[in-house]
């Protein structure tokens, strides 16, 4: 299919309709111009034919002067003969005098005669034998003076149809200018929205290809300023997770690869020796126990993650203790916090409202946290838990004294697959998940932290049953 350009559209369509607009405006204005010319000649011609009649009016009424030679002589010094004929009509319909002294040729038409003698009053505007357009007025006299039917004036209409001609090609003029102005203003802003756009759609399929390196060069401040700002923000957004998701990638192969390792690594041992040692036996079966956990629930985090992008995540809920499945998190944690000579204070508050909601979620927020506080601490730091109620809600505290986040990093160690700290394991997606489990529950998920160096404190608050 032939690729329709925005400019062609714009010239066939709102252009054709511009033009058809300003042709209709210049025929009415034409008409206009040449019925009042044509109708200021004939309104004058029927004020000269009317003083003439009047004149005659007063010859008729003397007695003593003959009307014949009265119009003759009336005819013969009409001061206006070089622009007007002024015609005396006999009563057979005959021109028998005019002011030029030339008779009209036998056979010329004269329909405002005719009309005069019909209506009191008759003009005509047509041409000449010889081609010539004229404008004649009739006003008939046969109640002045029998011998003469109507008094008639012609005059030539070629000096008015040039000035109309000259007033025709101003306005053509006009119109071209108008129509050359809309075009190129019409072109230019056309092209202001194609060649941005041309822009986009180049650097879009870039995108396409996943090279997200180019950006749109921006300098209107519009809708297609906007739009050019958006789509720049959009290749932002998927330059940083694609990022991410290779970081994740590599995040994940390393996390599964340890364990692996490990695993293999004791499998192979006990194979050789562990039958004829049963310390090497209960230490690599051990280690083959706890790394196959550590792959299990990075596994499980990733299920999660599925199914909450595909919309399959889902809770089963009912009224639940949240001490009861903190304090069961903070136990599973409490040895291996032992072994890495790191504290965890366990603040319990005798009682707190039920919570409505999936325990086996929020249990694995809670270890999550948790895993995180423990994770990011060192030899010596202290990991404190709170529970507490305030306001309706339910609120958990676990706060740590380890490494810290950066406060460029603080909104976004939620999103997917980002790590702020790459030294430690993890897939990067815990958070994520934990968020939005909390989400799903009316809650808030909250994390701060002063700086590097400082620790960090996630606080959960969840809607208390009333």
């Amino acid at each position: 299919m032939a690729k329709k350009s925005i400019t062609k559209r714009w010239i066939v369509n709102n252009l054709g309709v511009i033009v058809l607009a300003l042709l209709v405006i210049e025929m009415a204005i034409i008409y206009a111009i040449q019925t009042y010319f044509y109708s200021s000649a004939k309104q004058y011609l029927v004020s000269k034919v009317n003083a003439v009649t009047s004149v005659l009016s007063i010859h008729s009424q003397d007695s003593a002067s003959n009307f014949s030679a009265e119009m003759r002589n009336m005819l013969e010094t009409f001061n206006e003969k070089d622009k007007i004929e002024l015609m005396a009509i006999n009563s057979k319909g005959r021109v028998v005098l005019t002011s030029s002294g030339f008779s009209p040729d036998e056979d010329s038409i004269m329909p405002d005669f005719e009309e005069a003698m019909e209506k009191g009053e008759g003009s005509y505007i047509g041409r000449l034998s010889g081609g010539e357009k004229i404008l004649a007025v009739s006003v008939p006299i046969s109640s002045i003076n029998s011998e003469f039917s109507s008094v008639r004036m012609v005059t030539s209409l070629s000096e008015i149809d040039n000035t109309i001609k000259n007033y025709i090609a101003a306005v053509t003029l006009i119109c071209i200018l108008v129509i050359l102005i809309i075009i190129s203003t019409g072109l230019y802003f056309a092209g202001s929205i194609v060649k941005p756009i041309r822009q986009i759609s180049s650097i879009a399929r870039k995108f396409a290809m996943g090279d997200f390196s180019v950006r749109i060069s921006n300098s209107s401040n519009d809708e297609i300023g906007e739009l050019c700002t958006a789509i720049n923000h959009m290749a932002d957004e998927l330059s940083n997770a694609e990022a991410m998701k290779n970081e994740f990638i590599s995040s994940v192969s390393h996390e599964l690869r340890t364990p692996l390792t490990a695993i293999k690594g004791w499998a192979e041992t006990l194979m050789i020796d562990g039958g004829n040692n049963p310390d090497t036996m209960k230490k690599g079966v051990g280690v083959i126990v706890n790394e196959t956990e550590r792959l299990s629930q990075m596994v499980e985090e990733l299920l999660d993650f599925s199914r909450m992008q595909n919309g399959h995540f889902t809770l089963q809920s009912s009224n639940m203790d949240i001490l009861a499945e903190l304090g069961d998190a903070v136990l599973i944690y409490s040895d291996k916090a032992k072994r890495d000579n790191i504290t965890i204070n366990y603040h319990e508050p005798e009682m707190l409202p039920f919570v409505f909601g999936d325990k086996n979620r929020i249990r694995q927020v809670f270890i999550n946290i948790i895993d995180n506080a423990v994770k990011y601490s060192s030899p010596g730091d202290t990991v404190t838990v709170e529970a507490m109620q305030s306001e309706g809600n339910v609120i958990v505290s676990v706060k740590d004294t380890g490494c810290g986040i950066k406060k460029s990093d603080l909104s976004k160690v939620k999103t997917k697959f980002y790590k702020a700290n790459h030294t430690r394991r993890g897939s990067g997606i815990g958070l994520a998940v934990a968020d939005e489990i909390i989400s799903m529950h009316g809650g808030t998920l909250e994390i701060d932290s002063p700086g590097e160096g400082k620790g960090t404190e996630v606080i959960i608050r969840l809607p208390a049953i009333k």
